[in-house]
């Protein structure tokens, strides 16, 4: 599995890059934007060591959501890509537990947020019907 350092600021991919490959951050942190470069950009989460991001575009094979930026000096990140996901897994069993419980954590909170929303929405709408 290739290894890849990345100095502050460094984008690792941007939004709407073809997604062919999963990060392992072994040092160092990143944040992932929506938006990025824009008045509009925000921050939707970070990434510290033995966390894992990216794993959608590598199942997937979709453009990648958003963009990935090295937030720290340093940031030291493994390569995960379809070629190296069967040994990656192999010598290191232990993470596909890790890689499996972050996914499930990410589709919950994202269940969650999209809930609130329709219910906000709702809200606003009921509301305004009564106005």
């Amino acid at each position: 599995m290739e290894t890849k350092t990345f100095r502050k600021g460094a984008i690792i991919f941007r939004e709407g890059d073809p997604g062919d490959c999963m990060y392992d951050v072994y040092m160092g942190r990143v944040g992932v934007y929506s938006d990025y470069g824009t008045d509009d950009q925000r921050l939707l989460t970070d990434y510290y060591a033995d966390q894992y991001f990216g794993e959608m575009g590598l199942l997937d094979h979709a453009p990648r959501s958003a963009t990935a930026v090295a937030l720290d000096s340093d940031t030291c990140l493994g390569i995960v890509t379809e070629e190296s996901f069967g040994e990656f897994f192999e010598k290191n069993p232990a993470r596909v537990l890790m890689v499996m419980q972050q996914l499930s954590q990410n589709l919950r909170k994202r269940t969650k947020d999209y809930v609130e929303v329709c219910r906000t929405i709702h809200e606003q709408a009921a509301k305004e019907e009564i106005a």
